[in-house]
């Protein structure tokens, strides 16, 4: 029934199969794979696409719902916009591997400094990641798995991998969404329930390597940017944030290569947010 000729015939059609929801994905790509009707495979493509962005945003509000801690898991979802086969056990492997090399060297008696330290040897030293200053909009550095390939990255992408490997091993290492330069902070053992900037010990950017500096070099860059100071420059951001801002960054870098379908499904899942 897929080569209905009828497209208003065809359309109850599609509305029947889009009902299916996810089921119907793997019996749509047997057909696509047996035909040879560029009609037919045209219309299973756009059915297919369509399950899996709905499919998708189900997932994102979950993961809101759920109170969104997972930082990994909202960058694999968003990864899926453009990789909806993503395989996340890959991903999670990488992860717990890079986790691994960082623990064996950590110990209890280290100062957070010291622990940042092995952050950055391990992460930048012996696996090589650094900041993609080629190509900076490159969709590639907000997706997880070619970011993971590549060991290149945004400032967002590389903080976001500081904050998942620091919180996997029990560091209180925190986004921190600073306008056009994302940063992450180091904070105290007591200010974890509700943290502020109060509870900011220092700060890191990952994107140079892990450098540790204090607030007044956030000040000299704001005022560098002739942006009005705010609070939220300073003090520690929500994961949720974090993901707003890496749909919004991949926004930006379609608008440049020119995709509006894949700008439509993420502004789609940022009307989760809502």
């Amino acid at each position: 029934m897929l080569d209905e000729p009828d497209d208003a015939a065809f359309g109850l059609i599609r509305d029947q199969l889009l009902s299916l929801g996810a089921d119907a994905v793997d019996p749509l790509e047997k057909t696509f794979e047996n035909t040879f009707d560029p009609v037919v495979q045209e219309r299973i493509q756009f059915i297919i696409r369509k399950l899996r962005q709905e499919n998708l945003y189900i997932d994102f509000v979950n993961w809101l719902n759920l109170g969104s801690d997972d930082l990994l898991k909202g960058f694999m979802l968003v990864t899926k916009t453009q990789y909806p086969s993503l395989d996340e056990e890959d991903v999670i492997i990488r992860i717990e591997q890079l986790k691994m090399d960082i623990w064996i060297e950590l110990h209890d008696n280290l100062t957070a400094l010291e622990n940042v330290k092995v952050l950055n040897h391990v992460i930048f030293d012996l696996h090589h990641f650094e900041g993609n200053t080629n190509d900076m909009a490159a969709p590639q550095n907000s997706c997880i798995n070619t970011f993971l390939e590549t060991h290149k990255g945004s400032p967002l992408s590389l903080g976001m991998l500081f904050i998942i490997l620091a919180q996997k091993l029990g560091l209180p290492v925190y986004g921190v969404n600073l306008p056009q330069h994302f940063i992450v902070a180091y904070l105290t053992d007591t200010g974890l329930k509700n943290p502020g900037e109060e509870d900011v010990l220092f700060y890191v950017n990952p994107f140079n390597l892990g450098a540790v500096f204090t607030r007044r070099e956030i000040e000299l860059f704001v005022r560098q940017m002739k942006l009005k100071p705010e609070k939220s420059f300073f003090a520690p951001c929500s994961n949720q944030v974090i993901i707003r801002r890496l749909i919004n960054n991949l926004i930006y870098a379609y608008n440049h290569s020119g995709y509006p379908e894949k700008i439509e499904e993420l502004e789609n899942l940022l009307t989760a947010f809502e």
